[in-house]
C-alpha cells in the first residue's frame, strides 16, 4: 500500500471515538485502505484526556477530524462535543457522528451547533470516507486560516507605534495629505512610514492592505489612534 497523502500541514488524521472495539477496528481497516490514518479512543472520557493542554492556538497540527459515537458509557459523544466547541476546536476538528436510527434528531442538533455532519449506521463505506475526506479538506481551510492570522500577528507586532497609526489611517482610505494632518507631520514622513507598513506587511496597495487586515479585526487593537505626536 503507498504512505498516506500529506498536506502541508503534514499527515491527516481521523480520531475514532467509540466504546466498541469492533467498530473502531473496522473503522481503522477502512482508512487504511484509502490512505488515512486514525487513532482510537474506547470512551469520550479518554479522548477529553487526549484534549487536555490541546486548544485551538496550537493543536492539531495536520488536518484532522473526529468520528464520534452519540451513545457512549461515560462522557457521551454529545457531551464531548460541546467540550470541542467551548474550546473552539471544532473549524480545525470537524465532527461527523456516527449514530444509531434514535439518535438522529440529536445529531441533527448537534449539526445546527457546528458538527460537521452525521451518519446513521449501518453506513456505506465509501459514502463516509468520502465525507471523512472533505472534513480533513475542511479542517486544512481551517489550520491555513489560523496560519494566516499568526503572519498578521507577526507582523504587526514588527511595527513602531507610528506605523501603526499610519497604517490605520491608510486603511481608513486616507490620502497621505489627510494623515500627514491628522498626526501632525510631514506629508513626506507619511510616505515614508507608508511604505515601511507595506514592505512589513508584504503588501503592495492600500485595497491589499485593508482585505489582509480585515479577517484579522480581532488585532485592531494594535493599532492605536492617538490624537497626536511626533515621528
Amino acid at each position: 500500500m503507498n504512505p498516506p497523502a500529506a498536506s502541508r500541514f503534514g499527515l491527516p488524521m481521523v480520531y475514532l471515538v467509540d466504546d466498541e472495539d469492533v467498530v473502531r477496528d473496522a473503522l481503522a481497516w477502512l482508512l487504511r485502505t484509502r490512505r488515512l490514518l486514525s487513532e482510537g479512543f474506547a470512551s469520550g472520557d479518554a479522548f477529553a484526556e487526549f484534549l487536555a493542554g490541546r486548544g485551538p492556538a496550537d493543536w492539531p497540527t495536520a488536518p484532522s477530524c473526529v468520528l464520534l459515537d452519540v451513545r457512549m458509557p461515560g462522557m457521551s459523544g454529545l457531551a464531548l462535543f460541546e467540550l470541542l466547541v467551548e474550546r473552539g476546536l471544532v473549524d480545525a476538528l470537524p465532527v461527523i457522528f456516527l449514530t444509531g436510527h434514535g439518535d438522529v434528531p440529536t445529531a441533527v442538533a448537534a449539526v445546527k451547533r457546528g458538527a460537521f455532519d452525521f451518519v446513521e449506521k449501518p453506513f456505506s463505506d465509501n459514502a463516509l470516507v468520502d465525507r471523512i475526506e472533505q472534513a480533513l479538506a475542511v479542517s486544512e481551510r481551517a489550520l491555513s486560516r489560523r496560519a494566516d492570522r499568526r503572519r498578521v500577528e507577526r507582523a504587526l507586532a514588527e511595527l513602531t507605534e507610528r506605523e501603526r497609526e499610519v497604517m490605520q489611517l491608510v486603511v481608513e482610505g486616507r490620502p497621505n495629505k489627510l494623515i500627514a494632518d491628522a498626526l501632525d507631520i510631514s506629508v513626506r514622513t507619511v510616505e515614508v512610514h507608508r511604505a515601511r507598513v507595506f514592505d512589513k506587511m508584504n503588501v503592495k496597495s492600500a485595497v491589499e492592505l485593508a482585505n489582509l487586515l480585515h479577517p484579522a479585526a480581532q488585532y485592531r487593537h494594535h493599532l492605536p489612534l492617538p490624537p497626536g505626536g511626533s515621528a
